[in-house]
């Protein structure tokens, strides 16, 4: 295609974006699934001007408008999309001037730390300056070129502001290189002036034309697969963490075959839960901070560790407290080369799925020791016995929030997807919850973000029901949220409603912070500021606040169920999950009722002096702990060995 188009850079942004797409194996499809929204002063003519032209279009739109409610939960719903598609689509952001894009910069740094795509288009201050101070404009007395969107750079994989028409093409290429490699993905930023998005110029037609974007599989170098192999080989106890890259790669059928041939047992980070099903043989459950009793008993004994897709952050590994022997070696299977060389490992950068089938065919004729293999059954097999008991508690009058987790772990289907991010019941769930396929365990725990929950559901509703189109995808989205949580963002349960998308949430009342309350209790704070309480002469201790988060969810246009104990949450869970409606289901727990748990530490430093008997109890509990805390410098293979 030949010769030019005038249009806007707000029309030519949106032109330009849906005509991307991306391939993998062999599949392509449209990269940009839609653009959320929020309109105000400095995007209202320009990128939504762009989007209503669009959506008035011949044919109909080529960048589908969807109307959030608040800046960053829209931010999280493309996240909770990008997630569930792989890293294969993702959708874009726009906002207005000043407090408008300020919003989405918790969402950026969200997206970037889960190494997930979204593209942010922020608008900003006239690139004239003729007008300016302009309304909500920072206005720093050091430069005129500072604005409130420098706040992005940080958080941002890739940052550009388009001051004039002639370097849209360049950046909007850098973008799109940047959000489809695995390596470099996360929240790319576009910051536009808002004089910029309305002023036209000629643009080269083949700016327009589809682009395909090939995300490839990196095999690995021979010399670090040799070296790799040669590790894994010397191992008499083994342990493979499975984590995120694990799901995004689609790598899962690669791991089941690795570790059924070589009786590796398996555990999971939060991003790896469903690497294999629950049930597995070679699977010991969660790993860390929030780890089961086989999986930590299994890491503290280890000789080799073999992360794959992991990047071994501190839960993951208890704050390097867990893998306690003192000559464990670890070896890196990671697309990226900065996980890869974590904990002086042996590097092995290339794809999850092609590393792990190249890691199958160089161990072929190697096996674990049966007794290795038969402990790490028994182990596995013990956690589940004390999963099921927890399961099956009887507190009254309240239930524990184990019991709610186990009885909607129980109901829901088994490719349905279950999203959590914060409180406590993020690592409750890791321990607790029986994953059986690798797109049923959704919980963002790597920025572990209170109010992700419900706007990180909506988006994982609209990439099941773009996946149900092809006829690849068929589940329900079960939200689980705390009282604490749902009070930061409830606001796209609007949004589901408005765009007919239908939700399941388990909102789980226990007036306050429960997570923050035990941690403070566990570190000698004594709760300070984490209950939901009215205040009294002697602070916020006194009843219970009158609040009625049930009567809130349907004021906000979901259907609202609302329970007493787990005998009618079981009966009343079938009804919401068969409902074609967002549909709220409220449950008060016990926070003082705690799930079972591994003796595994997660370091929070306390308080080094203190007038405070439990501040002091607490810090010598942690100097204690701090003595298993490791670097991990043992290097992974070495000059005499190669």
């Amino acid at each position: 295609m030949t010769g030019t188009v005038r249009l806007t850079v707000a029309q030519a942004v949106v032109r330009f974006l849906a005509a991307q797409q991306v391939e993998r194996d062999s599949v392509t499809n449209r990269f940009f699934a839609g653009c959320f929204g929020i309109f105000g002063h400095g995007n209202v003519a320009g990128i939504g001007q762009a989007l209503l032209e669009d959506q008035l279009a011949d044919g109909g739109p080529r960048l589908r408008y969807r109307h959030a409610r608040n800046e960053q939960a829209m931010v999280h719903a493309a996240v909770g999309y990008a997630r569930h598609r792989d890293r294969l689509a993702a959708f874009v952001c726009a906002a207005s001037v000043g407090p408008g894009s300020t919003n989405m910069v918790t969402g950026a740094a969200l997206a970037t730390i889960n190494r997930l795509p979204v593209l942010l288009l922020p608008s900003d201050v006239f690139a004239t300056r003729v007008a300016n101070p302009v309304l909500q404009e920072l206005e720093d007395p050091r430069s005129l070129e500072v604005s409130v969107n420098d706040a992005f750079r940080p958080v941002s994989r890739y940052f550009d502001r388009i001051q004039r028409p002639d370097q849209l093409p360049a950046a909007l290429l850098a973008a799109m290189r940047v959000l489809t490699d695995p390596v470099e993905t996360g929240a790319v930023t576009l910051s536009l002036p808002q004089d910029v998005q309305a002023e036209a110029a000629e643009w080269p037609a083949q700016m327009f034309v589809d682009r395909v974007w090939h995300v490839a599989r990196p095999v690995p170098e021979p010399a670090a697969l040799e070296r790799a192999l040669r590790v894994i080989r010397s191992a008499e106890r083994p342990l493979l963490v499975a984590g995120g890259g694990v799901i995004y790669s689609d790598a899962t059928e690669a791991l089941r075959g690795l570790v059924e041939l070589t009786g590796i047992p398996v555990t999971e980070s939060q991003a790896g839960k469903g690497s294999l099903s629950y049930d597995h043989p070679q699977s010991v459950g969660a790993i860390g901070a929030t780890g089961t009793t086989a999986a930590n008993t299994l890491a503290a004994e280890a000789d080799v560790v073999i992360g794959v897709g992991t990047r071994f952050s501190d839960f993951t590994t208890a704050s390097r407290s867990v893998f306690a022997n003192p000559d464990v070696r670890f070896v890196n299977l990671n697309v990226a080369s900065f996980d890869a060389h974590k904990l002086s490992a042996t590097a092995l950068v290339a794809d999850a799925r092609t590393g792990l089938v190249a890691l199958a065919d160089g161990l072929s004729d190697w096996r674990v020791g049966g007794a290795h293999r038969e402990r790490a059954i028994r182990l596995a097999g013990e956690w589940d016995a004390t999963v099921q008991a927890a399961y099956d508690g009887d507190h009254s009058p309240l239930p524990a929030q184990s019991e709610v987790i186990g009885s909607v772990n129980t109901l829901i289907g088994p490719r349905d997807v279950v999203v959590c991010a914060a409180g406590s019941m993020p690592g409750d769930m890791h321990k607790l919850w029986r994953t059986r396929d690798r797109k049923g365990y959704h919980v963002e725990y790597g920025f572990s973000c209170m109010g992700y929950e419900i706007a990180g559901g909506l988006g994982v509703k609209l990439a099941v029901l773009d996946q149900r189109e092809l006829g690849h995808d068929d589940r329900e989205v079960v939200v689980m949220v705390g009282d604490g949580s749902y009070l930061m963002m409830a606001t796209e349960l609007v949004t589901a409603v408005a765009e007919d998308i239908k939700l399941t949430v388990v909102l789980v009342q226990n007036h306050g912070y429960a997570s923050i309350g035990a941690l403070s209790e566990q570190l000698g704070s004594q709760r300070f500021g984490t209950r939901y309480r009215y205040r009294t002469e002697t602070g916020l201790d006194g009843d219970v606040l009158p609040v009625d988060l049930a009567a809130n969810a349907a004021s906000l246009g979901a259907d609202v169920f609302a329970v007493h104990g787990v005998d009618e949450l079981r009966a009343v869970l079938p009804k919401a999950l068969a409902s074609t409606r967002t549909t709220v289901v409220h449950v008060e727990t016990d926070p003082q009722v705690t799930a079972p748990d591994s003796p595994a530490w997660w370091d929070v430093p306390v308080a080094e002096v203190s007038a405070l008997d439990s501040t002091r109890a607490a810090r010598a509990a942690y100097d204690q702990h701090k003595q298993a805390q490791r670097h991990h410098l043992n290097p992974a293979d070495t000059v005499e060995e190669i």
